[in-house]
């Protein structure tokens, strides 16, 4: 009885300390036939790092890596950046969350600041309905952090694979959450300064003033999975 005691509360343990792994061939990372002719490239091979670095880094370090397929957070890293910088683009991925996790996608970037908060905005990703985040709308998955929340909730469950298009084009940019339009903005106009103004950015007078920068994914403390990640330049 004692032998069967001390093995169940040894399974439970490892149960308690184990963390969620994505299943082999979850990840496919290949462009369509579309894509290819319209331009996309893939960011992200499912194999190397080799287009991305960590922030103010020359190498990508060791808390961000491969499983099975996905860039993954896997412990503590800061925020991973591409290597290249983009002005007018279309960005394509997929991700997924853990329960109650979050994460973020930054556009137009550098590393001026502490962070990229500092210059680049964000794409929100969030457990909505486990996270304490989602509680201010403008912090729900899919808005421009802190300053547009989307009008619905897209959001696929905990498990389940979201699909993003962002598309910056000048000072206009789109995001979009599950082929629903999730944010759509001016940079530097009169509605994005009264944004601005109202956002917890007030002290970083370079925020989102950059026309090209770092594409890059947000170290939140919490484990998140992107794959399929594709660009395009526009003309």
């Amino acid at each position: 009885m004692k032998k069967l005691l001390s093995l169940c509360v040894a399974l439970a343990l490892v149960a308690c300390g184990s963390e969620e792994i994505i299943a082999p061939g979850e990840c496919v990372n290949a462009l369509s036939a579309e894509e290819q002719a319209a331009g996309f490239r893939l960011l992200f091979d499912g194999r190397s790092l080799d287009h991305w670095r960590s922030y103010k880094e020359d190498e990508a370090n060791d808390g961000w890596g491969v499983e099975n397929g996905c860039l993954t957070r896997l412990g503590r890293g800061g925020e991973l950046i591409t290597r290249e910088q983009f002005g007018d683009f279309e960005l394509r991925l997929e991700w997924r969350i853990s329960d109650s996790g979050n994460s973020g996608i930054f556009i137009r970037g550098d590393e001026s600041g502490r962070n990229m908060h500092y210059t680049g905005y964000e794409m929100q990703v969030l457990d909505n309905v486990g996270h304490s985040d989602a509680e201010d709308p403008t912090h729900r998955a899919g808005a421009l952090y802190d300053l547009i929340a989307p009008d619905h909730d897209t959001t696929q469950p905990v498990g389940y694979w979201n699909r993003v298009r962002i598309l910056a084009d000048g000072p206009q940019v789109e995001f979009w959450l599950n082929d629903r339009l999730t944010a759509r903005f001016e940079q530097g106009s009169e509605a994005w300064r009264a944004l601005y103004a109202q956002s917890k950015f007030t002290d970083r007078p370079d925020y989102g003033s950059l026309l090209r920068g770092h594409i890059g994914l947000q170290d939140h403390w919490d484990k998140v999975w992107y794959r399929n990640i594709r660009v395009r330049e526009l003309d």
